[in-house]
């Protein structure tokens, strides 16, 4: 009776499976064969804690039970499935009629990029109780646990391949792929907020302007990771991180050799790098129905600073979105951040420097203040020399934000040092990772 039961969950799957191929989901026909598959679910679920159905060959499987009718009835299921390396699918004790919609839709909207990654998009449409894969495969937490900094790195890579492809799509005035949009932001929430900084030990990505790119992933990270810290609900915070993720369109239309200039941009290069703004917010009106209003907003605003005085010129009072200001912090410290050969190696003492003395004018106070709370002076995996002339990595923030906790490793002592409780010994300066520092690159 057991295996009974779940023949007639696979013949519902498949009959909803092909309803939605012909009607949407609000259709009442794809209702009521939606519930009637998610009942039958329940039923073959019944007291264990899933239900797996696998794929052996060309035929249906579950535990010994094989279903040669069913699988000849559905051949083409069956070969589509595989043919997306989907050999096994679970069904958790806890999955929700909305869950399993939400998988049929994808089963038949999603395009042929996503496959590589299925689970990964299904996690961002909300269905966190039903897993695919392949049979055989480890487990998602048990290859988080064998290397999480290379799948770190590995996503951050992703997520910049993602975002190229999001951005040539409005080069090219195309619909925007909002799921790939929504993968990329949630995918930094989900896995990244705690480690915002593994991000940074990228390097290069060959794609039409990496540094653009790169810069425009990078503020999004610090934009999604400062408002988390802020306090700001999950969904404000992705929204937030969006808008970083466009704040710059506009650059993209403007000469590479103007962005990339390492002189001093004479006044007529200047004013096209200023009119990027108004510029990038005309591009995302045409696009709001899938991106909202955010982003307009945000690629407006970003460059106007807290008293108005910035750009694009407005000639009515109107205080600045708090995404805009939060996106404008997160944009001038990666930009004075990213190391570069042809401009001026800033420090992180010299940023906070440079940055606090724009607060009230450029930045909000409060949220300025805010931010280095957060970073600290030194963000963390910062190589510092102290003023005993040891080396040592900046592991954790303190409310001293100038006295972080660090750890030595010029010696074998690898000493833990809190320097908020040991006055005597200061941070000297940071090291450039890239120069002086990589020798202790490995240590971070």
């Amino acid at each position: 009776m057991k295996d009974n039961k779940v023949e007639i969950f696979l013949r519902d799957f498949m009959s909803v499976w092909q309803t939605a191929r012909i009607y949407d989901t609000k259709h009442p026909q794809f209702i009521e064969s939606l519930s009637q598959a998610y009942i039958s679910l329940q039923s073959a679920i019944g007291q264990k804690n899933e239900l797996v159905i696998g794929i052996f060959g060309e035929e249906f499987a579950s535990g010994e039970e094989i279903f040669f009718d069913l699988s000849a009835k559905f051949k083409a299921a069956v070969l589509q499935l595989k043919e997306r390396n989907i050999e096994k699918i679970a069904f958790l004790k806890d999955t929700l009629q909305e869950e399993l919609a939400a998988f049929v839709f994808f089963l038949i909207t999603a395009k042929e990029e996503v496959w590589e990654e299925a689970q990964e998009y299904l996690r961002f449409m909300g269905v966190a109780n039903i897993k695919i894969g392949k049979i055989g495969t480890v487990t998602p937490k048990e290859e988080i646990e064998v290397n999480e900094s290379a799948r770190q790195l590995n996503n951050y890579k992703k997520s910049l391949t993602r975002l190229s492809q999001v951005l040539d799509t409005l080069v090219n005035d195309d619909a925007i792929d909002y799921l790939k949009l929504k993968s990329v932001t949630g995918n930094i929430m989900e896995n990244l907020i705690g480690n915002y900084q593994i991000f940074f030990k990228l390097a290069q990505l060959k794609s039409y302007d990496t540094m653009t790119f790169r810069h425009l992933l990078n503020v999004s990270i610090l934009a999604i990771y400062f408002s988390h810290q802020l306090g700001f609900r999950k969904e404000d915070c992705l929204n937030i991180g969006i808008g970083a993720l466009f704040h710059d369109i506009g650059k993209l239309y403007i000469e590479k050799k103007i962005i990339q200039k390492p002189d001093k941009l004479d006044e007529s290069e200047f004013d096209k790098i200023k009119n990027h703004a108004a510029f990038g917010a005309e591009i995302l009106l045409r696009h709001i129905d899938t991106l909202q209003i955010l982003p307009v907003v945000v690629a407006f605003e970003h460059h106007l600073g807290y008293d108005l005085k910035g750009y694009p010129k407005i000639t009515f009072f109107r205080k600045p979105h708090i995404a805009s200001l939060i996106i404008y912090i997160c944009d001038v410290y990666d930009a004075l951040a990213q190391r570069r050969t042809y401009k001026r190696d800033y420090h992180p003492e010299m940023i906070y420097a440079i940055m606090v003395r724009q607060k009230g004018k450029k930045f909000s106070p409060e949220l300025l203040d805010k931010f280095f709370k957060i970073m600290g002076v030194w963000p963390k995996g910062t190589i510092v020399l102290l003023s005993d002339g040891r080396i040592a990595i900046v592991r954790e923030e303190n409310d001293d934000i100038f006295s972080p906790i660090v750890e030595i490793v010029s010696d074998t002592s690898k000493e833990s040092i809190n320097l908020a409780l040991k006055k005597e010994v200061k941070i000297q300066r940071s090291l450039n990772p890239f120069s002086e520092g990589e020798k202790y690159l490995n240590f971070i």
